[in-house]
């Protein structure tokens, strides 16, 4: 009876990190910043602005924990736009 080729296992992407950052044309990856969600009204617009864009990750530890946790985003078609921004997507 033949046996089975032996292959690699599939590693699993965590979904919220996959979300979060995206990996531009040139390789960088970036991610937007922080909570946007609420209070909003206090913030003045040029802060909301900032809320929005994409910023460079720095740092190369955490570069290697996002690659851990998503290993095939390479892969993926992530065109890093700004949220809310009319690109393709949900609407």
């Amino acid at each position: 009876m033949p046996r089975k080729a032996k292959t690699k296992y599939k590693l699993k992407t965590h979904k919220t990190t996959a979300k979060r950052f995206k990996l531009t044309g040139s390789g960088l990856l970036v991610r937007t910043r922080g909570p946007k969600g609420h209070f909003r009204r206090n913030r003045s617009r040029r802060a909301k602005y900032e809320l929005g864009e994409m910023h460079e990750v720095s740092g190369s530890r955490i570069k290697r924990r996002i690659k851990q946790l998503v290993p095939y985003i390479s892969r993926y078609n992530t065109k890093a736009t700004r949220p809310g921004s009319r690109g393709k997507g949900k609407r």
